[in-house]
């Protein structure tokens, strides 16, 4: 999320699979998008019959390469490369939309004479800490004008944090032509990203290079737009935010964002990926994006967290409105303005407590339980042997889920378990597994790519025992409650006092008894007025003073009465259908589309109209809602003095920004600006930089996880992973299904017919593959799906594996993971399971089986 919220101000996909149908041009590069997100690729295909062009950019032949006029192969890890020649392609050969970059993105402001940039220090931008491996961003602040306030007094906290917090408006070279200009800049980091340059570091002829920037530059402009989509190709790297962020800058030159048919569609995971970060499962954040508070930094009252995460201008002032409204969502009558609504009984962060770091702590005995509620650790994890091992550490262990996954059954079917290096007497855990109703058992919502809302009805009654995720920590809540309630201790303030009641189900003879109320859920997250419980229309209506309560501020709006729950509404048209579920925000589908219009108001062209100024209503209209305040004219001039919205002027579309411009210039814990690292492991030295790899990527010292490092003779191959339309994630929502597990029966290693006449291997016999971290056994899939690549005077040879299978269900095989390394981005601590080092030989792990 950092890789688009960084550009444009929030995380989310910036359009939906149906805008695809309306792009003149297509590039999907981290993706496969037919295979993996086969129902939303219908839209691509109705653009290609169209007429648009449309480019897949992958390691991999894949169905979605067969389905798109164009195939472009490019090694694994190498997109960056990619993508900064595209942007110095677009540059240098004059093909930006100028009028779009300089009044809608940042390339005209001024960065701080002291910025040093990764030409200057050979792969490093100013202030890295090598002992920390860390950046001070000091010199990464633009040059700015003297502050200016408003004359009058702050009214409420939200204006209070504002004026304590302002700062002067950026320093501007319209012309771009000023030497430390983010254009300027922005130009010379790229200037050594040529065609020249792909073709030795990512394998591709320089051709179908050059034939990817003369397409998206010819369908890019005023009349027409180029749209970019990717998945787990460009996260799945330490540097995948940045490889997001690169497709930011080029759409952004190109004037792509904001409009019908452009901008870039992240394609989330299904069921319900965006949903469960929405709301929030990440390790970091609150429901509604807003961060968890950290013990290190000045966030000890709620004032100065407030001050550190608000933003004075821009819609971010917001900011204490959205935190409050949430606390008094979840603790009614105890958050009260002399208690500061709660805050300082809120947990605090004191570390990066994501995903590797909690199963660190599991193995340090830091973590003594753990609940498993929609996750498969035991097979799904990197380093996956690492993850079983710290997991028999816990005191205890429950697992939630239909199936007896491999999670559940570790301590009795784990390779280490079966082969004798562990034994089951030795493993301390005491493991509770929970049978839960699988989606068509229960009511509920999805959220997925689009970012809609869509509820959903049952399909039919879990069998036995089985119940909802939602039933589980609905009764654990109140069996918590129950425990704690006469406790006298100030840290049980919040089990004491959270509110629970409104959850308590309808009277009900059916199944769905001790369910907890859906309405109530859906109402909370909504948000209502305290004092008589009446929904909110929309978070406009939040505020600061605890009068309101909203468990997500950004859903705010789809339960605008009690009667309407507009998540269920099914209404379509041939378009936007806008009354077909609810898109958070305000039921937004084109995001920042105010920049679908020029500077005036008006549509860049009637072909790609979308949203626009209506002078004679004095308010924006169009097919979408409007991203932009509805009465704010075009011609409004920004406010020097001014706070929030005020700063801005009606020309300026990207709201969430401070300056209201998108961010080509933008810091991130790894740089300001995207920049080649070869992966961890790689069989190739960076020829850009003394720097190989991204100086601020984490790494784990933990058992078993060693780096092969560049060009390790041991490990001479590539390995990417990838996913089968046929299975899901680690497999336990398909591997266990009979028909599921008959289209796609075990696991499989393709390899190119090259490599295979190497390793004398035939199509369907075992080979063995290998790294630091662990072996398996599989079968070659001998296929032309992968090729060689052909890099200067070497050739690669790459090998791909999905990423499904396990121990456990009816369908099996050894698992991808048993391979992977712990190692994290320095952002999100993502991992690198899409290009790693490898051996491969011929034959099972024991041979003359």
């Amino acid at each position: 999320m950092p890789g688009l919220g960084t550009s444009f101000g929030r995380g989310g996909a910036t359009t939906t699979p149906r805008d695809m149908a309306e792009s003149d041009c297509i590039v999907i590069m981290g993706s496969n998008f037919a295979e993996n997100h086969p129902v939303g690729f219908r839209w691509v295909i109705q653009a290609r019959d169209k007429g648009a062009r449309v480019i897949h950019i992958d390691p991999r032949f894949t169905r979605t390469s067969a389905m798109a006029t164009d195939y472009v192969p490019m090694r694994s890890g190498s997109d960056i490369v990619f993508l900064g020649a595209l942007i110095n392609y677009v540059i240098s050969n004059d093909k930006y939309f100028k009028e779009y970059v300089v009044n809608y993105t940042n390339a005209p402001f001024i960065v701080n004479e002291n910025f040093k940039d990764t030409e200057d220090l050979d792969g490093l931008f100013s202030g890295f800490n090598p002992e920390k491996r860390t950046y001070d961003q000091k010199t990464w602040e633009f040059e700015r004008e003297e502050v200016k306030l408003p004359a009058t007094e702050p009214k409420t906290l939200s204006d209070k944090i504002a004026y304590a917090t302002k700062k002067g408006r950026p320093k501007m070279d319209p012309t771009l032509q000023h030497p430390r200009c983010v254009f300027q800049i922005l130009k010379r980091h790229y200037s050594r990203y040529t065609p020249e340059l792909v073709e030795k570091m990512c394998g591709t002829p320089k051709e179908k290079f050059l034939m990817v920037a003369e397409t998206i530059a010819k369908n890019s402009g005023r009349d027409r737009t180029t749209a970019f989509c990717y998945a787990m190709g460009w996260t799945q790297h330490t540097v995948g935010v940045q490889m997001i962020r690169a497709g930011g800058i080029l759409q952004s030159l190109l004037g792509n964002m904001g409009r019908p048919g452009g901008g870039i569609l992240a394609l989330r995971g299904h069921a319900n990926v965006q949903g469960a970060t929405d709301i929030s499962t990440l390790w970091d954040n609150l429901p509604g994006y807003l961060p968890l508070p950290i013990i290190t930094a000045k966030h000890d009252t709620l004032e100065d967290y407030l001050k550190a995460q608000s933003k004075p201008t821009g819609w971010w002032v917001n900011y204490p409105k959205y935190f409050i409204s949430l606390m008094k969502a979840w603790y009614g009558d105890a958050a009260t303005k002399e208690n500061d609504f709660a805050y300082n009984y809120l947990p605090k962060r004191i570390k990066n407590h994501s995903h590797y770091n909690m199963f660190k702590d599991m193995y340090d005995g830091v973590v003594k339980g753990f609940f498993v509620m929609g996750q498969n650790p035991a097979a799904g994890g990197q380093n996956a042997e690492f993850h079983r091992k710290a997991m028999g550490k816990l005191d205890w262990l429950v697992v939630c889920d239909p199936f007896l996954t491999e999670t559940a059954t570790f301590w009795q079917q784990a390779p280490e378990v079966v082969n004798g290096e562990v034994k089951p007497q030795d493993i301390k855990t005491e493991i509770f597994f929970m049978p839960t109703a699988v989606f068509a058992e229960t009511e509920g919502s999805f959220t997925n790519t689009n970012r809609m809302w869509q509820s959903k009805e049952k399909a039919a009654d879990p069998p036995g025992d089985a119940r909802s995720d939602s039933f589980f920590t609905y009764q654990l809540g109140k069996k918590l409650k129950e425990l704690y309630k006469d406790s006298t201790l100030e840290r049980d303030f919040l089990i004491k006092n959270m509110t629970w009641e409104h959850y308590e189900p309808n009277p009900n003879d059916g199944w769905k008894i001790h369910e907890p109320n859906e309405h109530a859920i859906v109402k909370e997250i909504n948000g209502y007025t305290v004092k008589d419980g009446k929904p909110l229309k929309s978070f406009v209506d939040l505020k600061d003073d605890g009068s309101t309560a909203c468990g997500a501020w950004i859903y705010t709006g789809v339960m605008p009465d009690e009667h309407t729950n507009k998540g269920k509404s099914r209404k379509g048209d041939k378009y936007m259908s806008l009354d077909w579920g609810f898109c958070w925000p305000a039921n937004r589908h084109v995001l920042y589309n105010r920049a679908s219009a020029d500077p005036e108001g008006r549509p860049w062209s009637e072909r790609k109209k979308l949203v626009w100024w209506d002078e004679a209503q004095k308010k924006w209209t169009g097919l979408d809602v409007p991203d932009f305040p509805a009465t704010k004219a075009p011609t409004a001039k920004a406010k020097d003095d001014g706070i929030g919205m005020d700063f801005h002027s009606g020309s300026e579309p990207f709201i969430m920004h401070p300056e209201g411009r998108i961010q080509l210039f933008g810091a991130l814990a790894d740089g300001p600006l995207p920049t080649h690292y070869e992966p961890v492991d790689t069989p190739v030295a960076n020829p850009l930089y003394k720097q190989q790899h991204n100086p601020c990527t984490i790494y784990f010292n933990v058992d078993k996880n060693k780096v092969h490092g560049i060009g390790n003779e041991k490990y001479p191959y590539v390995m990417t992973t990838n996913r089968l339309t046929e299975h899901h994630l680690s497999g336990p929502m398909s591997r266990w299904l009979p028909w599921l597990a008959e289209l796609q029966p075990e696991a499989f290693l393709e390899m190119s017919p090259e490599l295979a006449s190497q390793l004398n291997v035939a199509n369907g016999e075992w080979v063995t593959v290998e790294t630091e971290r662990g072996k398996i056994e599989v079968k070659a899939l001998v296929t032309r799906r992968v090729q060689p690549f052909k890099m200067g005077d070497k050739v690669i040879h790459q090998v791909a594996m999905p990423i499904h299978y396990g121990y456990a269900g009816v369908a099996k095989g050894a698992a991808s993971n048993e391979l992977t390394l712990m190692v994290g981005d320095p952002n999100v601590t993502i991992h690198e399971s899409k290009a790693f080092t490898v051996n491969v030989r011929k034959g099972r792990l024991k041979q003359g089986v």
